[in-house]
């Protein structure tokens, strides 16, 4: 019997197929996303859906097995069941269920089956199903299958369906390929984040720089392939591969600093390399023709290296474009714990570092340019996941100019508590995006904290602790950074604390610039938006709260330990610092206004923050059209990736295409196969031509070469 798909996209877009009657097989109908098949509507001949014991239905078809739980919803026309926060049931309709998921957590499509009063819908990202649903007059009962899909909603990337329509009295079965579906594609995510951390593992560990390389490849290759996870979008795709490439531009500096280290030291283990360094500083190496210091020159190198895994300025123009992975991996890796093996390994280098002094000035340069550098494109950007990931590019500067004016304590010490408030952002912004069903723009929110507080209040504590306010993690360990450059006594120390402070005043800016526009004002998403914004559900909460707890405590616990009394004895040998470098020291007994002035900062900052977008909410375009260069030049991001594209991307592709069309497709294919296949061709068409049928031709031919041969023959041997 023919049916009717109905298939509802989270933009609003239905598309409408029949399935088609087969005598032969019963109900067989493809059933078309955007052009590919991916399930059949068939008939079964064996119930595989019995009665089970607590009155649900049991499922039994060798991916699934279990209790499929039932419940009923209460009077708001929402399903009373774990699921009902992703799905809602469409009042207006009454035909069709509205996938409200956001981009990066599910991105759902859904799939609504009508078969007289039976509905069956699929809610997934390139179809992976979810559940069944029946209504059965004004009672609407919903079946789902186990945990895996209420924990863990993903996608199946290869267009695979498996879903079950229960209908009386047989069971019909829309079936796709089954082991394409459901747990293989969960287990190809965790399988990409596995071997990140199995590599992130390998890197911390190493006791040379041979194995930290692997690690170092390791983590960018899971980077790439976690980062193009929903590979058929083409900005997904684009923004691994450019990830991808910018990282390799910085691992070759490293690679070249390895060989750098191995041919002045003899060895890549740490322990040779730290035992010797004092002896090799007073080394030079001969580099691109100019002798020069050999431990400055390698620590550059592989600070290169960092720079790229990192993204310092000048490698940096990956990291936004990660944020097109999905939000937990955004939060994970690429904001917690990726971008910080840059700061590890300056940090595990020290005994090698302190002996290059320029070395040093280098990193803190380009730390402190980063850390200002970010935070202006950060409050100029209306993406909530990239506002974030310029957020962590700026608190990376800090770290690694806290390593350039020798701090390696206080660097490692703001990576920890980093770690903790970055995370718990990304995952606020996560649970945002969720409840306004996949919107990412600042511009669309607003007006939602009252039906989210759990997500406001922990979206607030991440930004109090990014932004350094007392008693939260940042204030600790952000604080102690500055104030370890202002006591290194230098130019470039100078530079980083005085640019450290404005960008200090810029963090607090943008983050409360965000706070207000997702949270607050008059809400700019479209009523049906709006309808159906509610808190994330516990498998969301809760990782929030246990970040929550370490961005507000993780500063205070770990001072003595990191910074303080206890910093010797905590880090024993394993970070070095010369006994002339007393900014770790000095950074305890700096003026009272140096310790101040953030906070104060970090407090107009706020407070310009709310007056612009909270009071007097023209100023900000206002601001903007009066000062419209530097606004564009911040919004575009320095113009870094136009400036790219025309020095490297366009000339490389130019180059490219000329070697393929003068080198590849002129020269090897018109004299290789392509020519000797025209030559022969050209031969056997003259050939051809001497073939005429006429008997009188071949004579005149045979006449030709009986005179030629005998005249060879006289003219050959006449003298003999």
């Amino acid at each position: 019997m023919p049916g009717h798909i109905l298939q509802t996209c989270p933009i609003g877009i239905i598309a409408e197929q029949f399935v088609k009657a087969s005598a032969e097989m019963g109900d067989v109908g493809r059933i078309n996303n955007m052009s590919p098949a991916f399930g059949h509507l068939r008939n079964s001949a064996t119930p595989r859906c019995q009665k089970g014991a607590s009155g649900g239905k049991t499922l039994d078809n060798g991916l699934w097995h279990g209790i499929i739980p039932q419940r009923r919803t209460g009077g708001n026309g929402r399903f009373g069941l774990p699921f009902s926060d992703f799905i809602d049931w469409d009042e207006a309709g009454h035909d069709r269920l509205i996938a409200k998921v956001p981009n990066g957590v599910c991105n759902l499509r859904l799939i609504t089956v009508t078969r007289g009063g039976l509905k069956t819908f699929c809610a997934s990202n390139h179809q992976l199903p979810i559940g069944v649903f029946r209504q059965n007059g004004s009672q609407r009962r919903c079946t789902f299958q186990n945990s895996l899909f209420r924990d863990h909603p993903a996608s199946d990337q290869n267009d695979r369906l498996l879903d079950w329509l229960v209908d009386e009295p047989a069971l019909r079965t829309v079936s796709g390929n089954a082991n394409l579906c459901g747990q293989g594609v969960i287990d190809a995510k965790t399988a990409y984040l596995s071997l990140f951390t199995f590599a992130m593992l390998m890197l911390v560990t190493a006791d040379n720089l041979v194995q930290m390389f692997f690690g170092w490849e390791g983590v960018g290759v899971a980077s790439y392939l976690l980062i193009g996870f929903w590979y058929k979008k083409d900005s997904a795709h684009s923004a691994a591969m450019k990830a991808f490439v910018v990282n390799r531009v910085g691992d070759f500096g490293f690679a070249l600093g390895i060989l750098a280290v191995y041919a002045l030291f003899g060895s890549v283990q740490f322990d040779v390399i730290f035992a010797q360094s004092s002896v090799i500083a007073a080394t030079d190496i001969n580099f691109l023709g100019y002798r020069l210091p050999a431990l400055e020159v390698a620590g550059i190198l592989l600070f290169i290296g960092a720079m790229g895994k990192s993204a310092q300025l000048g490698l940096h123009t990956w990291l936004p474009d990660a944020m097109e992975g999905p939000t937990p991996v955004s939060a994970l890796i690429h904001a917690a714990t990726m971008v910080t093996a840059g700061v590890f390994m300056i940090c595990r280098l020290s005994p090698m570092l302190e002996y290059a002094p320029f070395a040093l000035d280098v990193i803190t340069v380009i730390g402190a340019l980063t850390a200002i550098f970010a935070a202006t494109v950060g409050m100029t950007q209306f993406d909530i996941k990239r506002v974030i990931a310029y957020s962590t590019c700026s608190q990376l500067g800090y770290m690694f100019f806290a390593a350039g004016v020798s701090a390696y304590p206080a660097a490692m010490f703001h990576l920890t508590t980093h770690a903790f408030f970055k995370a718990l952002l990304f995952l606020g912004a996560g649970s945002v995006i969720h409840a306004l069903s996949d919107e990412q723009d600042l511009r669309n929110m607003g007006g939602i904290w009252k039906k989210v507080p759990v997500t406001y209040a922990m979206m607030w504590i991440g930004s109090l602790a990014l932004a350094g306010f007392p008693f939260f993690a940042g204030y600790y360990s952000k604080d102690m950074i500055l104030e370890a450059a202002y006591a290194a006594q230098s130019g470039v120390g100078s530079m980083a604390f005085w640019l450290g402070c404005l960008a200090a005043f810029l963090t607090a800016f943008y983050s409360w610039r965000l706070l207000i526009m997702a949270f607050h004002g008059a809400p700019r998403a479209s009523a049906q938006v709006m309808s159906h914004v509610h808190e994330s559900p516990k498998v969301m909460t809760l990782p929030l709260l246990v970040l929550a707890i370490g961005a507000v405590f993780a500063g205070w616990l770990g001072y003595e330990l990191f910074v303080g009394h206890d910093m010797k004895q905590f880090w024993g040998a394993s970070i070095f610092i010369l006994p002339t470098n007393t900014a770790m020291e000095d950074a305890h007994h700096v003026p009272s206004w140096v310790k101040l002035l953030p906070i104060v900062l970090a407090s107009s900052g706020v407070a310009l923050a709310v007056l612009f977008y909270a009071y007097w909410t023209s100023m900000p375009a206002r601001i903007a059209a009066i000062f419209r260069p530097v606004y564009f030049l911040f919004y575009n991001k320095w113009y870094f990736d136009e400036l790219y594209d025309a020095i490297f991307v366009r000339p490389a592709v130019r180059f490219g295409a000329y070697l393929w069309q003068r080198g590849d497709r002129d020269t090897i294919d018109g004299f290789g196969p392509d020519g000797i296949s025209a030559f022969i061709y050209r031969l056997s068409g003259m050939c051809s031509r001497v073939q005429t049928g006429f008997v009188f031709h071949y004579a005149f031919a045979m006449l030709i070469g009986v005179v030629v041969l005998v005249s060879w023959y006289y003219l050959r041997f006449k003298g003999a």
